[in-house]
């Protein structure tokens, strides 16, 4: 009999012994239901994945019941079927919803920017230098905790980032870029 797919690669080598024991615990279970219902295993481990899908994209976007048994009704499941997964969606979108929100990066979030310019206009050495430089204090929170990244570049390393950060921005009002984040979220 072939190993499940949750068993097989490096993420089960890397796995800690919990998850070790959740996979094996969902391996049986998927292997006790093929066994029952005379189906593979990868059957019924497609048919809880596409589940998963189905509950956590509609929860994330918090979909109608509307939309929700809009969405599949095109499945061609029976009338009590549909029923039934509305029914487990309407349950469970809070739980799911808190479960996805811990499962986030805690990424961090801009709170302030402070900035000088510092010019050193001669030295011993050289009575004619000019060497500009921009120092920038970038102030950010992350989990209630706040903490200041200091950067220093020259004016015209940061011209050229000021023009390629806006090339970017410009580039997120395409067409393309709209559909990909549209359906990243």
């Amino acid at each position: 009999m072939q190993r499940p797919a949750l068993l097989r690669g490096s993420a089960a080598a890397a796995a800690s012994p919990r998850q070790c024991v959740a996979w094996r615990a969902a391996a049986c279970a998927c292997c006790g239901s093929s066994r029952k219902l005379n189906t593979g295993v990868d059957t019924i481990q497609h048919g809880v994945e596409g589940l998963m899908y189905l509950l956590t994209e509609s929860s994330k976007l918090m979909i109608s019941e509307i939309d929700f048994q809009d969405s599949i009704c095109v499945l061609g499941f029976s009338e009590e079927l549909n029923k039934l997964l509305l029914q487990l969606y309407l349950d469970n979108r809070k739980e799911i919803r808190s479960i996805l929100s811990e499962l986030a990066p805690k990424l961090p979030s801009y709170h302030s920017l402070e900035w000088r310019l510092d010019v050193q206009l001669a030295s011993r050495s050289l009575r004619q230098q000019i060497k500009p430089a921009v120092t920038m204090k970038l102030h950010l929170n992350q989990n209630e905790d706040q903490t200041a990244q200091v950067l220093q570049t020259d004016p015209s390393t940061l011209v050229h980032l000021i023009q390629q950060l806006e090339q970017a921005l410009g580039e997120m009002k395409t067409n393309h870029c709209r559909r990909i984040a549209r359906n990243m979220k």
